[in-house]
């Protein structure tokens, strides 16, 4: 089955679908870059959930320090705008953290495949496109299309 192309209004609607997730999940808990690509559809898709986190509009109510990596490790807080201000407002939930400064996923993870019942997650994901709307700028646009772990990646046509 070969793969649709990706267009902005599709990649508004991944963002969206992304965002409404984040917002489901609640406070004192965090979620995976490669829980929430699961739960969109793409399984192998946690570096594309990446970007749309790091694009997320600043004036949103998103709460974005929920999105850990697999190993329970703050990699998105560069963009919180100082060193350890994510880790700050995941405490201010109540999160406690490990001697290493990882979030223990036993305790804290929410997994939206395995925590929201199908017709919660399938209620989120078709709302989604009203929760959190965003536009899709061109450097978003050529991760998506040119990055070689995109599942929209473009592959160049072999001569």
């Amino acid at each position: 089955m070969s793969q649709q192309p990706l267009d902005r209004a599709g990649a508004s609607r991944l963002a969206a679908q992304v965002y409404a997730l984040v917002l489901a999940c609640p406070s004192g808990r965090v979620t995976t870059y490669g829980w929430l690509a699961k739960a969109i559809g793409y399984p192998r898709g946690a570096r594309m959930v990446g970007w749309f986190m790091n694009h997320t509009p600043k004036d949103n109510r998103v709460p974005a320090q929920r999105v850990i990596n697999s190993k329970g490790e703050l990699t998105g807080s560069w963009a919180f705008g100082q060193r350890g201000h994510m880790q700050h407002l995941l405490e201010a939930e109540g999160i406690e953290f490990a001697g290493e400064g990882k979030v223990d996923l036993k305790r804290y993870g929410w997994d939206p495949n395995r925590d929201l019942t199908p017709d919660a997650l399938t209620a989120i994901l078709t709302g989604a496109d009203a929760a959190v709307p965003i536009a899709v700028d061109d450097d978003l646009m050529a991760q998506l299309l040119d990055d070689p772990a995109s599942p929209f990646r473009i592959k160049p046509a072999e001569e």
